[in-house]
């Protein structure tokens, strides 16, 4: 039993066993069915019940717990009974993460008829007005790509959306959004139903949440730095200079595994690939600094098992559902939690040395 609180009010949710005992129309259950789920995740149980009454949310929760579906579902049994384009807008802080969350409408809604649009950077703006003209029913955006085809492309608008989803709102914000984020919410109508997902709430979210929701229901399903119940995590501390050392023997005691490194900067991200594929590792890398085209190449190629590691910076870390992942390593200290991950972790620090783990990478390495 969890607690959420509307405004002024207190109500209580009770976890339920299917989707259609949360009020989800048999289309969507099929669907659902379709895509292997089941049962409904905490976040999903909570969320769904509301927002099916035409609530507006707020919810904090993690990664991996299957809030795409949360929001999404609601969205498309609202637009299975009032068809219409630009019906809704979800905004995430990455390209990644956008297009990830297009795929999932795309997947709950091919039996529908859905037409899902993706406006992002990196991808030439031409074939995205091709995209609008075709009027789509969803559109999933990074913010900034969002306001340029407001402002630049002819006979677009968002006047009409019923529903505005704000995916990773923390990030958003963390990302310098804001300035963006407040120029959209002056051009779409205040007559909407808006969601709101956060991994944290932050003063910036607080604020962002008296701006653009109306008296909504709040949902905690995990708290700061929460983790999955399945995470194990290891600490191994290493003086900096024997960092990759210490990974590599690491890596030989796990052959076959899928791995993400997650890396400080786009340049470590690319060296440390490079010298793990001159060790004979299949390992590719992804940053920021990459084309979205080779960007998402390369996640592709991960997620195909194409190859098994892949080092990365931030760009990955947050909001990506990536399956069959078994071990992540953070090789340098993160900024923040990889809140929701369900993988083994592996903090790499160098701040004091355990001999053990030196000894048997001195040991592996003939030293």
């Amino acid at each position: 039993m969890i607690a959420a609180s509307g405004g002024d009010a207190q109500v209580t949710a009770h976890r339920v066993s299917t989707f259609a005992d949360l009020g989800v129309c048999s289309e969507l259950v099929n669907a659902c069915g379709t895509l292997g789920w089941k049962q409904p995740t905490k976040i999903q149980s909570e969320a769904i019940p509301y927002a099916l009454k035409g609530m507006d949310l707020i919810a904090l929760a993690q990664t991996g717990s299957g809030k795409t579906a949360a929001f999404a579902l609601p969205i498309l049994q609202a637009l299975l009974e009032h068809r219409r384009p630009f019906f809704a807008c979800v905004l995430s802080p990455t390209r990644e993460l956008a297009i990830q969350i297009a795929e999932q409408f795309e997947a709950l809604g091919s039996a529908i008829g859905l037409v899902c649009s993706v406006l992002v950077g990196g991808v030439d703006r031409m074939q995205q007005v091709i995209s609008l003209a075709r009027h789509p029913h969803i559109i999933v955006a990074t913010p900034g790509r969002l306001l340029d085809h407001l402002t630049d492309t002819k006979g677009f608008s968002l006047n009409k959306i019923k529903y505005l989803v704000l995916d990773e709102a923390d990030v958003l914000l963390d990302m310098e959004f804001e300035k963006s984020l407040n120029d959209i919410l002056k051009v779409i109508p205040k007559e909407r139903r808006t969601f709101l997902f956060s991994a944290t709430m932050t003063d910036k979210v607080k604020k962002l949440q008296r701006a653009c929701l109306r008296n909504p229901v709040k949902l905690k399903v995990s708290c700061k730095y929460s983790t999955v119940d399945t995470l194990r995590e290891e600490f191994y501390l290493v003086p900096a200079n024997d960092k990759d050392c210490c990974l590599v023997y690491v890596l030989n005691k796990i052959p076959g595994s899928m791995i993400m490194i997650f890396t400080e900067t786009c340049y470590s991200s690319r060296l440390l690939a490079l010298m793990l594929r001159n060790l004979g590792f299949e390992a590719i890398f992804i940053n920021g600094k990459m084309s979205q085209d080779k960007r998402l190449g390369a996640l592709n190629r991960f997620k195909s098992k194409g190859c098994n590691i892949i080092t990365c910076t931030d760009v990955a870390s947050r909001g990506l559902d990536i399956q069959g992942v078994d071990v992540v390593i953070n090789y340098d200290i993160p900024s923040l939690k990889y809140d929701g991950m369900k993988f083994n972790t592996l903090d790499f620090r160098w701040f004091h040395i355990l001999p053990n783990i030196i000894d048997a990478v001195l040991c592996s390495s003939g030293g």
